[in-house]
């Protein structure tokens, strides 16, 4: 019995306390929507003035060093490596002679190929002397002229075979790394010899994004800094620009260097371009978060007798954390530049300072 009359009365307390939180709320809401109704309900936001702003374009970049030219020197005959004439380090010049091949069985085919060819002369010979008194028809002259073309050709093909025995180089550089040595066999698919490298001139390979690359021109000339040399300064000229962004949406550039004679650049070091631009004509910029969603949506909202306005600009260049209008928005201008998502066009605004 007891039991029953506490569990009542715990009821009772519970249902009043319910019904005392519900009417509080009740109030609060009631409050709040009066106030709002009575104009004071403004959205707090952020601004910044409109104004014109110095637009400075200069960056700099970070890079690597790679060679002007570089190649992997092939073998294309197989034999035997009878000589080497430089080693790792050594500069070398084109035409020069850097291996030798032994050259025994291509000697063999020249051989071969320059007898073939002087029976095929004497052939021709002895069949034009017979086609003169009818000894022979036209069609076997032709056929002997044609054996001529043919072993000229096997003859051209083979002297060319022995004259790659030996190996030249085909541009001025460095011999970076040797892979072969006096007595070993080399075959004819293609076996590494030599890296050459030509570090005369190098390129320093940097990124630029989309902002940075629209300012950027082949042939400029840009001012170069080495880690490893902080007191030189080179001077280069931008020989590419990529037409496509890779997939960071940076676009590759490529500065051609002159090597310094006096403290000479390796390819791999470290290296700053650093890009320089005249000075630009004052403009009217805005910060980038001023932007409805972002700055391709080319909507902003500017503050107008405290209420927020929707208004349609034309965004420029994107500087930094700013953006450069071209047109919709005048000097003097207030722009929102926080809160836009609980605003509509017309919204009370009040700003944070």
């Amino acid at each position: 019995m007891k039991r029953g009359i506490i569990v009542a009365i715990v009821l009772i307390i519970a249902i009043g306390a319910i019904a005392y939180v519900l009417k509080n709320n009740k109030q609060k809401n009631e409050a709040v929507t009066t106030f709002i109704a009575q104009g004071s309900g403004a959205v707090s936001v952020r601004v910044a003035t409109v104004k014109k702003d110095t637009v400075n374009l200069d960056f700099t970049a970070n890079g690597t060093f790679v060679p002007f030219a570089e190649l992997n020197l092939l073998n294309e005959n197989a034999g035997r490596v009878t000589r080497i004439n430089v080693q790792e380090g050594d500069h070398v010049t084109k035409g020069q002679i850097l291996a030798r091949i032994d050259a025994e069985i291509l000697n063999t085919d020249k051989e071969t190929a320059e007898a073939t060819l002087q029976n095929a002369l004497k052939d021709e010979a002895r069949y034009s002397s017979s086609f003169k008194t009818g000894g022979v028809t036209q069609q076997q002259l032709d056929q002997a002229k044609l054996a001529v073309e043919n072993a000229r050709l096997r003859l051209q093909a083979s002297q060319r075979k022995v004259s790659d025995a030996n190996i030249k180089s085909p541009i001025n550089g460095v011999v970076n790394k040797k892979y072969i040595e006096v007595g070993a066999f080399v075959n004819a698919q293609g076996t590494q010899l030599f890296e050459l490298v030509d570090v005369s001139k190098l390129k320093l390979k940097v990124n630029a994004n989309e902002s940075q690359v629209a300012n950027l021109k082949l042939g400029n000339l840009v001012k170069i800094k080495s880690n490893v040399f902080p007191t030189d300064t080179y001077t280069g000229k931008i020989t590419f620009i990529a037409a496509k962004a890779d997939n960071s949406l940076n676009f590759p550039v490529e500065i051609l260097v002159e090597n310094n004679k006096t403290n000479t650049i390796k390819a791999g070091m470290y290296g700053t371009a650093i890009f320089q631009f005249p000075k630009q004509a004052p403009t009217i910029t805005i910060p980038r978060t001023a932007f409805v969603g972002s700055v391709s949506s080319n909507q902003i909202f500017v503050l107008e007798d405290g209420k927020a306005k929707l208004r349609k600009v034309i965004a420029g260049r994107i500087l930094g954390d700013n953006v450069e209008i071209l047109e919709g928005l005048k000097e003097g201008e207030i722009a929102i530049t926080s809160g836009q998502i609980n605003l509509s066009d017309g919204t009370p605004v009040t700003t944070v300072k």
